[in-house]
């Protein structure tokens, strides 16, 4: 007997042995015959009833076997008939119950009724200020259109806030960071930014450079838009946050524009590893789910002002793992202004060379700043603070190691730098510091840091 599976196999056979096995394919449905002499053969790519087809083998098989048929016969019959079907898998078989309506089989629908008070509240918040929220899109890098036809959404994307109405944008430095690494001058085009507008329509700008800081993974954009369309965010003290209260983070994750997330403050004064490759000290610890795409987007405390701009998040796998962290308002509000008004920061600092922690360590200083050089009539200088240095012998001499900064302890040279942030160009501090086996305390008045 030799048979022609209608869109899957061949099989010779002969008695109760198999001789030859071969896959082949048709299409269209296949026209079943039968020849008692020759067997059965599904050939011919026509058009037939599938029931008469089914009817034809399950006769045929019928009519092959025998009270001695082997197993293995019985299994080709079985693949012969699934074979048959040009599925993977058995067509079910719907069945129905025409004794009953579809009114009676369902179920009533209850009206959601009224939002509870702390939904409600929520709802309201996200109502008011997503419109201060815009997606960002760094120019250098374009969405593209992979094979599954899904968009892939580069990392140069991200989110941020309308600062005022004259169209200023704060946004994280490392989201239009691929720009920024060409050095573009203020003014020129980095990013393409999408406002919502109240009709519910993404509204296309392009952001002009007014200003970044590495230091502090924070931008400024500036974009001409209508007034209508900005609807700046109000800023909160992240001073008086707490650990427990609630917070909400609202962003473009994964592109999906104008997301919320709500969750606690988990977390207060973290030390922040930034994208930018620097660490940013008083951040908060959220575990409002942030995710890439949140970056520059607000975070807001229960009245819905803003305490943050989220940053990063604390994964292994890129995607939110419960601990998100955000600069602080109270770093946004120093930075910021400055931004817009210089087109840098302005940092105080003592102008003075410390070594690095490892310099450090190697010279026995393990707590505090120590202090290499001292440029000549230096603020510093003339303060009286002194350089290391080497003696006839050649040895070395340390300097003024700075062990606190008005009373706050300082431990290291980033403890230092984090000390001075504090402070503003032309303020007054006092300086204890270790000379040999004194200790000393000396004003000085702080100056413009070199960049």
């Amino acid at each position: 007997m030799h048979i022609l599976a209608c869109n899957s196999w061949s099989l010779q056979l002969q008695g109760n042995r198999i001789f030859s096995f071969q896959k082949r394919f048709f299409l269209g449905r296949i026209l079943c015959s039968h020849d008692h002499k020759n067997g059965v053969v599904f050939s011919s790519p026509q058009r037939r009833d599938r029931g008469n087809c089914i009817e034809d083998l399950g006769r045929v098989i019928h009519e092959s076997v025998n009270p001695f048929t082997t197993r293995r016969t019985l299994l080709t019959s079985l693949i012969m008939y699934l074979c048959h079907y040009p599925s993977r898998y058995l067509s079910a078989q719907a069945l129905g119950d025409p004794s009953v309506t579809i009114e009676q089989v369902t179920p009533p629908v209850f009206p959601s009724g009224a939002l509870f008070p702390t939904e409600e509240r929520i709802v309201q918040l996200f109502e008011k200020n997503t419109y201060a929220v815009v997606n960002i899109f760094d120019v250098t890098l374009r969405p593209q259109l992979n094979i599954t036809g899904v968009v892939e959404i580069p990392e140069g994307n991200g989110s941020g806030v309308v600062w005022d109405e004259q169209g200023h944008i704060v946004t994280n430095y490392h989201v239009i960071g691929n720009a920024l690494s060409r050095n573009p001058s203020q003014g020129q085009v980095v990013a393409r930014v999408n406002i919502l507008a109240s009709e519910g329509v993404q509204k296309n700008f392009e952001g002009t450079l007014v200003g970044a800081d590495r230091a502090k993974d924070l931008a400024v954009l500036k974009v001409e838009a209508s007034e209508d369309l900005l609807r700046p965010i109000k800023v909160g003290l992240s001073s008086s946050l707490k650990v427990g209260q609630q917070c909400l983070a609202i962003g473009n994750p994964f592109g999906f524009d104008h997301t919320l997330t709500v969750g606690v403050v988990s977390g207060l004064n973290r030390d922040i590893f930034s994208k930018t490759g620097v660490t940013i000290g008083g951040g908060i610890q959220t575990d409002a789910a942030i995710n890439p795409g949140n970056s520059g987007g607000p975070l807001l405390d229960s009245k819905g002002n803003l305490v943050g701009i989220n940053t990063a998040i604390f994964t292994q796998t890129g995607t939110s793992a419960g601990v998100g962290f955000a600069i602080p308002s109270s770093t946004v509000l120093k930075i910021v202004p400055q931004l817009i008004q210089y087109g840098k920061v302005v940092r105080a600092g003592l102008n003075v060379d410390i070594a690095p922690d490892l310099v450090a360590n190697q010279l026995n200083v393990r707590n505090g700043a120590l202090i290499l050089q001292v440029p000549r009539n230096s603020l510093a200088a003339k303060a009286g603070l002194q350089p290391t240095a080497r003696g006839f012998a050649g040895n070395i001499i340390l300097g003024d190691i700075i062990v606190a900064v008005d009373g706050k302890p300082v431990k290291s040279k980033a403890e230092l730098s984090k000390a001075l942030d504090d402070y503003n160009v032309g303020e007054k501090v006092i300086l204890k510091i270790q000379r040999g086996n004194e200790d000393l305390e000396l004003p000085i008045i702080l100056e413009e840091k070199n960049s």
